[in-house]
């Protein structure tokens, strides 16, 4: 009305920011604050900086040249017998072994020659005691674990690492592991993409063109596998794609096949599973986005003259182009994470990053590496999110 006055939108927004503010809280507190910290690893070294203290910071002031000063190395030595005593020196030992096979042994045998009277005063002392303490490597190995930050997860997750001299060199060929396992992280996750676009675009038609009564039906035959667990769709599938399975069986009695195929524990295997199991996440934001468009614009298409197909990819993919992205992208992001389904279906050569993650962490209890693989996982995916939504943008509406 004129002359009244409009009440200051200030307090509107603080009273919605109030509402979901226990939501934020609550998700800070139990999602994100955790997977930052566990990502931090991938970057953050302080086992030896913890146990040996006046080392690291020796460490951090000696050029890396050659052999250290005999003072770093009397403070070295020292650290050793104080922290065999301590009970603390596994903690060293494990790291630098990440770095240079052998040197937990070296550290463990240094210690006990140390306790039993070994002088360790000198760098000569420490080569009577093992001669690898006259090699550059060992002292590069603890220099590049001084802390508190490091580079050696990261490059390690690339099959890289740092030499005596600090440069970035490749591991040995029988060692490099991750590049080929990231290239098939994403070369799988991307076929499962690509199918699920493929046979879910015409069921996500389907959906929208239907009566509602009929459509109804349907969309509840694509949301049971959410009914189910993903553990037992893959043991079904597993169940099925055997050799004596029913999908070996069905294609000999109608004579397609003269003798079983290979459908399980090989690449196939997991596509097949993947993809049943991802289906539904590209059908359903699809058909979300066929449902808001209106029938008339086929209609004035067909209407100027322009026949089905042509009317089809001229009017009506074009729209529906943002929920094929946004369903490629959320089938391509939960692909990358899969661990049980090609676990349980996939061969040897078909397993994917998230069980190397999966080693480190409850296995190998090497929680850095596995936080450098989690973390040179999720970057392209926050790129890829970035390019999608631009993309997003740019498609017309």
């Amino acid at each position: 009305m004129p002359g009244s006055r409009a009440r200051p939108p200030g307090p509107r927004r603080w009273w919605r920011l109030a509402l979901v503010a226990p939501l934020i809280l609550f998700l800070l507190a139990s999602f994100i604050a955790p997977v930052l910290m566990m990502l931090s690893r991938a970057v953050i070294d302080r086992d030896l900086e913890r146990v040996w203290p006046r080392s690291a910071i020796a460490l951090r002031h000696w050029n890396g040249a050659g052999l250290p000063p005999d003072a770093l190395a009397a403070t070295v030595a020292r650290e050793i017998a104080s922290a065999r005593a301590a009970g603390t020196l596994n903690q060293v030992a494990n790291r630098l072994n990440y770095d240079l096979v052998g040197s937990r042994s070296l550290l463990y045998a240094t210690a006990d020659r140390l306790a039993a009277g070994a002088p360790g005063a000198k760098v000569s002392d420490l080569e009577r005691i093992d001669a690898r303490w006259g090699q550059p490597e060992i002292w590069a190995a603890m220099r590049h674990a001084d802390g508190p930050l490091t580079s050696h997860y990261l490059l390690a997750a690339l099959d890289r690492r740092l030499d005596a001299g600090d440069h970035v060199i490749s591991v040995p060929a029988e060692q490099a592991v991750f590049t080929n396992i990231y290239l098939r992280t994403f070369e799988i996750s991307l076929v499962v993409a690509l199918l699920c676009a493929a046979l879910g675009y015409p069921v996500a038609y389907l959906l929208a063109s239907l009566p509602p009564r009929n459509a109804n039906l349907l969309l509840i035959l694509v949301l049971l596998p959410f009914w189910t667990s993903a553990l037992v769709r893959t043991a079904a599938w597993a169940v099925l794609l055997q050799t004596n399975g029913a999908v070996n069986n069905a294609l000999q009695t109608i004579g397609l096949i003269d003798g079983p195929l290979q459908l399980i524990y090989n690449r196939l295997g997991v596509y097949i599973a993947m993809t049943h199991v991802l289906l539904p996440f590209f059908i359903l934001p699809l058909y979300g986005v066929m449902k808001g468009i209106p029938p008339s614009a086929m209609q004035a298409a067909s209407s100027l003259g322009a026949r089905p197909l042509r009317a089809f990819f001229a009017v009506y993919l074009p729209q529906t182009l943002p929920g094929v992205l946004a369903g490629t992208i959320i089938v391509f992001t939960l692909a990358l994470g899969y661990y049980v389904t090609p676990a349980l279906v996939g061969g040897g050569a078909d397993q994917m990053i998230s069980a190397s993650i999966a080693f480190y962490t409850n296995q190998s209890l090497n929680w850095g590496m596995a936080a450098a693989l989690g973390l040179l996982l999720l970057l392209p995916l926050l790129l890829m999110a970035l390019a999608g939504r631009a993309m997003a943008r740019a498609v017309p509406a």
